[in-house]
């Protein structure tokens, strides 16, 4: 069986000329692609990687680990040290970074990195991905522009997935994520040895579904972080001990995920992000954007996002969300432990 560089060297020859391909033929190429190669693997496989923050930092590692040859990209080029230092290579742009790989992944900040890094025409990684290349955005972005970037993706004979990932900084470093898949179900299949890598990766539907659930699953958790910290200064100003109180529920109907990764750093004031106040907001800012769009009214989520964006005029946007105890210590004119 031929290898998928093989495989990708040869489209790039035979399809120059893809643009004008009709879209059954893009389609037949793509699946013949993921059904095709040769299993990805450390051998064969050549992985690029663009934004290397707390949360692609630890995803990286655990690829170099297995062995595959990784390329990366951050626009802070220290960010990346520590990956290079692991035997990363370094490309300057998206560009460079795609036209060394056949599977590029992304997590970076905003939908318009996304689309930057993505799709601008000169530097981004669909302009230097070869034909049956694959791009995985692992940002948490707009479904919109995940349908709009499988779109551009065909138009070059490659496929791209919209994978958002949740568990946070501990998950990304025990490799324990929650992928939301959306896209060809066929190629995210192709996709899984590089997937179980970082998590569990969940199939939701189509381009634009796995930002859907992901998007489902901020709105859950925002509202669940809100309880959180309420029955903290709550039970604060009750005069409980707080630590006994948060181990008591934790094997209760109140425990979740939310208590096991934060209680503890609230009660050290240990407000380092996992995840930052500043994406958090954006997250909720698109759920309530397509909220509007569908016609749903989630008082929940509003307050929820009313509150982290408190958070964010107070200049402390660059905290970890579970640093949302601050707002409501201000609202309550409270701090715990005094």
């Amino acid at each position: 069986m031929r290898s998928l560089p093989y495989l990708l060297r040869s489209l790039s020859r035979h399809y120059t000329q893809s643009q004008t391909s009709s879209p059954p033929h893009r389609t037949f190429l793509l699946r013949y692609m993921a059904t095709s190669a040769e299993p990805i693997n450390p051998s064969t496989t050549r992985l690029g990687w663009i934004g290397t923050g707390v949360m692609g930092r630890s995803m990286c590692a655990h690829l170099i680990n297995a062995g595959y040859t990784l390329t990366v990209f951050n626009r802070t080029l220290s960010k990346a040290q520590p990956l290079v230092d692991m035997g990363a290579r370094l490309a300057q742009t998206p560009h460079d970074l795609a036209a060394q790989s056949d599977i590029v992944f992304s997590i970076v900040g905003y939908p318009s990195d996304v689309r930057q890094v993505l799709l601008d025409p000169t530097n981004g990684a669909l302009s230097g991905l070869r034909p049956g290349g694959i791009l995985v955005d692992m940002t948490t972005s707009e479904p919109s522009l995940a349908v709009e970037i499988s779109a551009a993706a065909s138009s070059k004979n490659c496929s791209s997935i919209d994978a958002p990932v949740s568990g946070g900084d501990r998950g990304a470093k025990n490799g324990t994520l929650a992928i939301f898949a959306g896209g060809d179900e066929t190629v995210v299949n192709q996709l899984n040895p590089v997937f179980t890598l970082m998590g569990k990766v969940n199939y939701m539907g189509p381009s634009g579904k796995g930002q859907f659930a992901k998007l489902a699953n901020q709105i859950t958790i925002a509202s669940t972080m809100v309880g959180l910290v309420e029955g903290i200064i709550y039970a604060h100003k009750a005069g409980l001990n707080v630590a006994s109180f948060l181990d008591a529920i934790s094997t209760g109907a109140a425990g979740s995920k939310s208590l096991d990764l934060y209680g503890s750093r609230i009660l050290k004031r240990d407000f380092e992000p996992g995840f930052f106040v500043n994406h958090f907001v954006k997250d909720l800012g698109i759920c309530l954007q397509e909220c509007q769009s569908m016609g749903l009214a989630l008082p929940g989520l509003a307050l929820a996002q009313q509150l982290y964006l408190s958070l964010k005029a107070h200049g402390e946007g660059n905290l970890g969300t579970q640093a949302l105890i601050l707002a409501l210590e201000r609202l309550n004119n409270a701090t715990l432990g005094s």
